[in-house]
């Protein structure tokens, strides 16, 4: 269980990045964008060649600073795209319920947690750097209490109590069930690229949103569209995925695929080996 910033309630920019390398440095790369604040989901694609991950920015200048900067002064990364995100239909703080193990009544007894509720009716409060302890230490434990997260931040427990209290109803922070799918018996994780119509782009993303398979969709700018990430139990169930439901949404013109080899970090703190 993990806090993170919602960053589509504070206003922050999110990027879906995709990187080539040289194999001998992908790996070192990797974690060091998943030691960076800004970056979730880092993954390590194919045949270990590739990495894409998520990042959001506060603003302008920490983009041009982890893109024109910190990755392009590397020779050992050979290639960058960067695309806005742009809509999320599954996955994050939409959810998904791909796996269906829980019941609608315990699914609404979770989300009446601290954190999970929607709030629309209250202006979303900006994360400060003041904020940045208490960020970390909830991406590591969001099931931390407040004398642990004040012991991180070096508040009194009632200044940590009161921003909670604040960042939730606010719907500034939300907590993230983080489940490692082979722990469930899913052994194979994949990112899909697609190329979608613009007339078609929301119902597409819509139907995606629907197949149990798929923990994450997402639209973005660029030529692929719509980002994917699915889960399936083993190769045979991925080919069928892909050939059967993924093959029955026509208005897909072009996928590509890369198979999830080892993901460094997810929502939460970097994972360990």
């Amino acid at each position: 269980m993990v806090g993170v910033v919602d960053g589509r309630r504070v206003g922050y920019e999110s990027w879906a990045i995709r990187l080539r390398c040289t194999p001998d440095a992908a790996v070192s790369i990797a974690e060091a964008l998943g030691r960076r604040p800004d970056t979730f989901w880092v993954h390590l694609l194919s045949g270990g060649t590739e990495i894409s991950c998520t990042t959001i920015q506060r603003t302008a200048k920490e983009r041009q600073s982890l893109l024109l900067g910190r990755l392009a002064r590397t020779d050992r990364v050979l290639s960058v795209t960067a695309h806005r995100s742009i809509h999320m239909f599954a996955g994050g703080w939409v959810g998904w319920t791909g796996m269906a193990v829980l019941s609608p009544e315990q699914e609404a007894a979770l989300q009446a947690g601290r954190g999970f509720a929607r709030h629309g009716g209250e202006e979303p409060i900006t994360p400060g750097p003041g904020d940045d302890a208490l960020l970390e230490a909830l991406s590591r434990d969001g099931r931390a209490g407040y004398a642990d997260l004040a012991a991180a931040t070096g508040w009194s427990e009632s200044t940590v109590r009161r921003r909670m209290d604040q960042l939730c109803a606010a719907g500034s922070i939300f907590f993230h069930l983080d489940v490692l799918p082979a722990l469930l018996g899913k052994r194979v994780e994949a990112q899909l690229w697609m190329s979608v119509p613009p007339a078609e782009l929301d119902a597409t993303g819509r139907a995606l949103a629907g197949h149990p398979e798929v923990a994450f969709v997402g639209a973005t700018t660029g030529p692929a569209n719509l980002i994917a990430n699915v889960v399936c139990d083993d190769d045979t169930a991925f080919y069928r995925y892909l050939t059967e439901s993924l093959g029955a949404l026509p208005a897909i013109g072009h996928i590509e695929t890369a198979p999830i080899i080892r993901t460094i970090k997810r929502f939460g703190s970097v994972l360990p080996l």
